[in-house]
C-alpha cells in the first residue's frame, strides 16, 4: 500500500509538472508566434486600408484632374476669342454676326446683326484702293482685297462730282452736295452713328470732330428714333419699290446692316418706307439708305449671299466705288 502511494505521488508530481510545463510551453509558442502573428495580421490590415484609401485618394485626385481638364476644354470652347464661322454666322474676338433672311411684300430681304468689340472694325474701302471718278470693282472683289467677313456696297461716291467724302477718317472731297436732299451719315471713332447736313458744317469741321467715315447718299431713314420717311416719298425719291442696301445702329457697337434683292420674279424690292419700318422693328436709332438697286449686294466670308441685278435678266454683281464691310 505504502509503495503503491510512492508510485501515485511520484508519478502525480511529474504528471502536475508535465502539465505545467506543457501549459508554459503553449503560452511561449503562443506568445511567440501567435500574438506577433495577429499583430502582424492588423498591422497588415492597416497597411493594406492606407493603400486602399491612398488608392482612392489617387482615383479621387484623377477624377478631380478630369473634372477640371473637361471644364477647361468647355472654357475653351466658349472662349470669345476662338473664331467660328459657319454659313450665316461668325462669333469671335468678342465679335459676332448673326445673318437672317425675310420675305417682306415678295421680297427676300438680308438682315446682319453686328456686335463689334472695337468701333476700328467697321470699316470702308475704295476701289482697286484708290479715290477718283470712274474707278470701280465689285464689291466681292474689294472685300477680298481687304479680309472683309462681311461687306456690302457703299454710298458710291464716284457717280458723284459732288458731296462729302471722308473714308476711315481720310477727307477726300469737301464740296457740298447740290439738290434738296445734303443730309449724310457719319460715324465717329467711338463707333456712333449720327445725321448732318452739309449746307450746315463744314467736311474739316467733321474730321476735326472725330468723324471717321460719311455716306452721302440717302435719304434719312431713321433718326431718333422715329422714321423720316413715308410713302409719298416714293415718288419723289425712288418711283418704285428696289433692291436696297441700308445701315442703322442699335446701341454701342451694335449695328444692324441690310440688303434687299428686287427686279425679279422672285423679289419685287422694298419701297423706302418699307426699308425704314424694317430697321425700325430692329431696334435702330439712327438708319441711313445707302446706294440701291443693282449695286446692293452683301458679301459673308467670301461669297455673295443676295441676288444682285441692276435689270432683272441675269443675277450679277455691279461694279461700284466704295464698300462698307466688318475686318
Amino acid at each position: 500500500m505504502k509503495s503503491r502511494n510512492r508510485f501515485f505521488r511520484r508519478h502525480g508530481y511529474a504528471l502536475v509538472f508535465s502539465i505545467a510545463l506543457t501549459a508554459l510551453t503553449g503560452f511561449v509558442l503562443l506568445d511567440t508566434f501567435v500574438l506577433p502573428h495577429v499583430e502582424t495580421v492588423v498591422e497588415t490590415v492597416a497597411i493594406e486600408t492606407v493603400e486602399q484609401a491612398q488608392t482612392v485618394s489617387q482615383k479621387t485626385n484623377d477624377t478631380a484632374e478630369t473634372i477640371v481638364g473637361l471644364a477647361a476644354t468647355t472654357t475653351d470652347a466658349a472662349d470669345p476669342d476662338e473664331v467660328v464661322v459657319t454659313d450665316d454666322s461668325y462669333s469671335g474676338n468678342g465679335e459676332s454676326i448673326v445673318i437672317t433672311t425675310q420675305r417682306i411684300s415678295g421680297t427676300t430681304v438680308y438682315i446682319a446683326d453686328v456686335q463689334l468689340s472695337s468701333a476700328d472694325e467697321l470699316k470702308t474701302a475704295l476701289a482697286q484702293n484708290t479715290f477718283g471718278s470712274n474707278i470701280t470693282q465689285t464689291t466681292s472683289g474689294i472685300a477680298a482685297e481687304n479680309g472683309a467677313i462681311l461687306a456690302i456696297n457703299g454710298d458710291y461716291y464716284g457717280a458723284n462730282k459732288r458731296g462729302y467724302v471722308i473714308k476711315n477718317g481720310v477727307l477726300y472731297r469737301d464740296s457740298v452736295r447740290q439738290g434738296d436732299d445734303t443730309q449724310d451719315l457719319v460715324i465717329y471713332k467711338d463707333g456712333s452713328f449720327a445725321i448732318i447736313d452739309e449746307t450746315q458744317i463744314s467736311a474739316q469741321e467733321l474730321v476735326d470732330s472725330g468723324v471717321v467715315q460719311l455716306f452721302a447718299f440717302g435719304p434719312v431713314l431713321i433718326d431718333g428714333g422715329d422714321i423720316q420717311v413715308s410713302s409719298s416719298d416714293e415718288v419723289s425719291r425712288s418711283k418704285t419699290s428696289n433692291p436696297r442696301t441700308a445701315i442703322g445702329i442699335v446701341d454701342d457697337l451694335h449695328y444692324i446692316i441690310v440688303v434687299a434683292d428686287g427686279r425679279t420674279s422672285q423679289s419685287e424690292g422694298l419701297s423706302l418706307l418699307e426699308l425704314a419700318q424694317l430697321m425700325d422693328s430692329y431696334g435702330c436709332s439712327v438708319a441711313y439708305n445707302l446706294d440701291g438697286g443693282g449695286s446692293s449686294t452683301m458679301v459673308f466670308n467670301g461669297t455673295v449671299i443676295n441676288n444682285p441685278t441692276t435689270n432683272g435678266k441675269s443675277i450679277a454683281e455691279r461694279a461700284v466705288s466704295d464698300i462698307v464691310y466688318i475686318s
